[in-house]
């Protein structure tokens, strides 16, 4: 193969044989048969053979090719072509014969095929006998290349059974070698549709395979982690109780269960690493509180790491509330501070004197250091990369890792991408907390919401009203909250209204989220940085401008920040018209959902599992083949193949996960 085919291939993600043979059809055309072109009707594609009589280049009423096609009864039909060669044109002369597969449609001067895969071909020239695959490629990589390749690759790679013998007939799906070869080149009478719809049996066994090696390699990690050494993290449970006595607030049963799991694991000699989702508001930090106190007890330090600096800023006010009561010193580390503050925090880290730290990414850094990390906390763990949260665990000897996450994840999404880590739900939310109700409202009616903002701030309520989402330019969306915040002080005269945005300084940020909290300020104007973990109860309105410019996600989350007191929330999507048939399904879901978990399986659906986790940049491989919700079943059935098999026939299992991952990195969520 030569190095620029080689590098036309590495585009399509093709590195060895068996990303070639991976390298599926798109759809089929069907070239195992000739109709005559007086039998032809319109819309549905077929393969004509005829010799062109005529050919000429029109200029009006656009530039074209047009070559009429006479078969040999004398029926007679047009090829219209737009885009063409100097190359097309010398082919396609008078006197030549072509097959020509493409849809018939009524045009000006007759029936027409437009674009259709032309072919010069020899008189008598047998037809082919399978369906003919077209695959995905890219500029400069024929078709024609594609298919000799695979062929190629057909018959010089090892296509041999990777399951334990009769596995496939007990499964009712067929052998790996004739999935393959059939898909590659299906006989005549394969149904068309099964195969594009890709429910064809041959689909379904590549879809399982692909689970299967992927359960393999993550039942592997989830072993290999238990064979290492941890601190156990027994507690003394004395620390524990006083906290829980001073608390306003009862734990649900929901949150005592997930606390007694995590408990469970911190007292193994082993590493946990554990997943804790729960809903927007289900009191998911609460949780990790208790988790670090047993971990503090026991002697050892704990890290607790957010994504943003108000979230890590938010966690740090409550941490420092609950555990500073209790004779605990708790320090905050981030990229915002100011060099003494900095140090000071870096000199208690490392001098343990500081058994909880709290803080963003900046806590990655090799200059930080701790005495003794026991317990690693990570919130809102998918917005951090597989090597960050990796070089968050290297602190400690082996720390016992918690990760939170108020994204909920789809069960099939769970199953897969997380099936190394144990996974505790806390499935319902606190007392009293009364669902948001959402409105859907056109921009057209500004002037309403606005009112709607005056007359709940005369009641004696708060309100935060979000700014615009502008991916394309960071200073374009601090300049629209700026415009906004103006608008609206002139707007609402009385009414005290604070700004925050990303680019504001951490003790500004901070000041100013204070006052909102205190309830100095009635009205908040927020970019996207208020989108996790902010709580103030009275804060029972919110106004998200542009709505259809957010994320499911990012919407769902926002609209938690309300619904936290006894007061009936209500939080308004303010959208601009016209809408794309996206952000109508979007909007449709959110308003009709408040199930964080309902929400998720939506957007799933929507945006496909590599954006919906952030993973498309962390180094885990995205399947390829198997669809979360339209093989659900398989996911199930390769869960159990993949235990049995490393139980039963570890070198089979090995052989199998070589063979589908051999280039991708760990798929293990470190």
């Amino acid at each position: 193969m030569t190095p620029p085919i080689l590098a036309k291939l590495k585009k399509l993600g093709i590195e060895t044989p068996f990303d070639l043979l991976l390298h599926l059809p798109l759809r089929y055309v069907d070239e195992t048969r000739i109709t005559a072109i007086r039998d032809l009707s319109v819309g549905n594609p077929a393969l004509v053979e005829g010799v062109i009589i005529h050919a000429e280049i029109h200029h009006r009423p656009r530039k074209a090719m047009i070559c009429q096609l006479q078969d040999q009864r004398g029926s007679r039909l047009y090829l219209r072509l737009l885009h063409f060669y100097p190359s097309q044109v010398a082919q396609l002369r008078p006197g030549v014969r072509v097959r020509a597969h493409g849809e018939p449609r009524p045009g000006f001067f007759g029936l027409e095929m437009v674009h259709p895969q032309i072919r010069v071909v020899r008189e008598n020239e047998p037809l082919s006998d399978t369906l003919t695959p077209v695959y995905p490629t890219t500029t400069g990589l024929t078709q024609k290349t594609l298919r000799k390749l695979l062929q190629l690759a057909l018959s010089k790679s090892d296509l041999s059974e990777s399951l334990p013998m009769g596995l496939s007939d007990k499964l009712s799906l067929p052998s790996f070698e004739a999935s393959i070869r059939l898909l590659h080149n299906p006989p005549p009478d394969v149904l068309q549709s099964a195969l594009e719809s890709r429910l064809h049996p041959a689909w379904r066994r590549l879809a399982f395979d692909e689970l299967l090696a992927q359960q393999i390699s993550m039942r592997l990690h989830h072993d290999r982690r238990r064979a290492q050494d941890a601190p156990p993290l027994h507690g003394t449970g004395r620390l524990t109780a006083r906290l829980l006595r001073t608390l306003p607030f009862r734990l649900t049963p929901a949150q005592r269960r997930v606390i007694d799991e995590i408990s469970r694991d911190l007292a193994q000699p082993h590493p946990m690493q554990r997943l804790l989702q729960g809903d927007v508001g289900s009191g998911k930090t609460i949780v990790a509180a208790l988790a670090a106190l047993q971990a503090v007890e026991s002697g050892w330090q704990v890290a607790i790491m957010a994504p943003t600096e108000i979230l890590a800023e938010q966690h740090y006010l409550k941490f420092s509330g609950w555990l500073e009561p209790l004779g605990l010193r708790v320090v905050w580390l981030s990229g915002g501070q100011s060099r003494r503050e900095r140090e000071a925090a870096m000199q208690a880290c490392a001098d343990g004197s500081a058994p909880v730290v709290v803080g963003t990414h900046a806590l990655f850094q090799d200059k930080v250091v701790f005495a003794r990390l026991g317990l690693a906390v990570i919130d809102e763990q998918h917005r951090f990369g597989v090597h960050q949260r990796l070089a968050l665990r290297m602190k400690g000897i082996q720390p016992h890792q918690l990760m939170m996450s108020a994204t909920p994840i789809p069960r099939t999404l769970a199953m897969s991408y997380y099936a190394d880590l144990d996974v505790s739900v806390i499935d319902a939310l606190p007392p009293g907390r009364t669902p948001v109700v959402t409105k859907l409202v056109s921009d057209a009616r500004r002037a309403e919401v606005i009112a709607h903002v005056r007359a709940a701030c005369a009641e004696g309520r708060q309100v935060y009203w979000v700014c615009p989402l502008v991916e394309e330019s960071e200073a374009l969306q601090l300049q629209t909250a700026i415009d906004t915040h103006a608008l609206l002080a002139a707007e609402l005269p009385g009414i005290s209204v604070g700004l925050v945005h990303g680019r504001m300084k951490p003790a500004e940020k901070q000041a100013v989220m204070q006052a909102f909290s205190s309830g100095a300020l009635q009205l908040l104007v927020a970019t996207t940085v208020i989108e996790v973990g902010v709580d103030v109860p009275n804060a029972s309105l919110m106004v998200i401008e542009h709505a259809e410019r957010f994320g499911l996600s990012q919407l769902h989350q926002l609209r938690g920040r309300v619904g936290r007191g006894a007061k009936q929330s209500v939080c308004i999507l303010l959208y601009q018209n016209p809408l794309s048939q996206t952000a109508r399904q979007r909007l449709k879901i959110i308003y009709e959902n408040n199930d964080g978990f309902a929400v998720a399986r939506a957007d799933l659906q929507l945006r496909g599992p590599g954006e919906f986790l952030g993973v498309r940049q962390s180094g885990i491989p995205l399947l390829k083949i198997a669809d979360l919700e339209r093989d659900a079943d398989l996911l199930e059935m390769a869960r159990e193949v993949a235990i049995q098999m490393l139980r039963e026939a570890p070198t089979l299992a090995e052989k199998h996960m070589r063979r589908w991952l051999a280039r991708a990195e760990k798929y293990a969520t470190v």
